[in-house]
């Protein structure tokens, strides 16, 4: 008869193992965040057509142009014919619609020489510094008070750099007063947007696992970052200045190779290598962020009417830190982090 209850075992010699003996379980080779979505938005957004393909896109324009325009005289011209009560009606319809045209047209001039404007401010103060010519250094600071002078937000700075102005003996110390009554405030909106957008695309990349979604999601998020900068340093541009700006933008982060990053970028906010132990997704959330906020601070170079001095330019470190120090409340606070 089988034995009924617990059965002992005895063990001969040694007691049974130590759990912390066991050798430990070897990391899972997890591919390290690239930050694929903003790579490929930045190159494409780069990306400079072909002659053919500009050949191509004026030339189906123009021929677009005609068949509208000749389809529009057409049927309006017909209809007076049958009824003119009707058909001066839709003409009157059609030239409304050319004046608003014309309007559109005009706006997005305006946009594109705002955006000349203060390229040809940067670089007139560029060559004050550069030779050392006060006369020119005040000159520039009188176009750029001209540039602000219907911004509420600029009152203070304006009337600061009135008074403290005279006091300045040489270019260096004009334009540095200018750039931090003026500017100072401007690039603090302008971070704040580009911490915003960081935190939008590392959110977004993160939690949406659908194909081409994070990288849509990741180019509409930089080109509103790059419109909203232009427009906090009174470069309001419309959709032709905006892309010329972006692709500005873009085509220099490829150039210069700053569209690859790596845990080096984010080891202010988390520490180490990090990065390899996290999840794919929320790796390559946090990379997309990442390169969000270099794309920002390159925005920043580019819509600023005055070059920064030294010291005083932004980090995407800084950026990123701020963005995203809020997901690890325990490093952030850390002052050693």
């Amino acid at each position: 008869m089988a034995q009924k209850g617990p059965v002992l075992i005895d063990l001969e010699g040694d007691v049974a193992p130590a759990v912390s003996d066991a050798p430990p379980v070897p990391d899972m080779d997890f591919p390290a965040p690239s930050g694929a979505a903003m790579q490929m938005a930045a190159r494409t957004m780069a990306r400079k057509p072909s002659r053919l393909a500009r050949a191509f896109w004026a030339v189906a324009g123009a021929l677009l142009t005609a068949v509208v325009s000749a389809a529009a005289w057409d049927f309006v011209t017909g209809w007076i014919e049958r009824s003119p009560t009707v058909g001066w009606t839709f003409a009157c319809l059609t030239g409304a619609f050319l004046l608003i045209l014309l309007g559109i047209a005009l706006r997005e001039l305006a946009a594109l020489n705002r955006l000349t404007r203060i390229d040809g401010l940067r670089h007139a103060a560029s060559e004050a510094l550069e030779a050392q010519d006060l006369s020119a250094a005040r000159v520039v600071t009188d176009r750029l008070v001209s540039l602000y002078k219907a911004r509420p937000d600029t009152e203070w700075g304006r009337s600061r750099l009135a008074e403290l102005r005279g006091d300045q003996m040489d270019a260096l110390g004009l334009i540095a007063l200018a750039e931090d009554t003026l500017l100072s405030p401007l690039d603090a909106a302008a971070e704040r947007e580009v911490a915003s957008a960081t935190r939008q695309v590392a959110t977004v990349t993160a939690l949406v696992p659908i194909a081409l979604a994070d990288v849509v999601a990741a180019l509409t998020a930089n080109l509103r970052m790059i419109r909203r900068i232009a427009e906090v340093y009174g470069g309001r541009g419309g959709f032709l200045g905006s892309w010329r700006l972006t692709r500005a933008v873009m085509t220099h982060l490829v150039a210069t190779g700053a569209v690859a990053v790596g845990d080096d970028m984010l080891e202010p906010l988390l520490g180490g290598s990090i990065l390899g132990k996290l999840s794919r997704r929320f790796g390559e959330g946090l990379v997309n962020g990442a390169l969000t906020a270099r794309v920002g601070v390159a925005a920043i170079e580019v819509c600023r009417p005055l070059a920064f001095q030294a010291g005083k330019r932004p980090k995407a470190r800084q950026l990123v830190k701020q963005a995203l120090s809020g997901l690890f409340p325990s490093k952030a606070s850390d002052p050693k982090g």
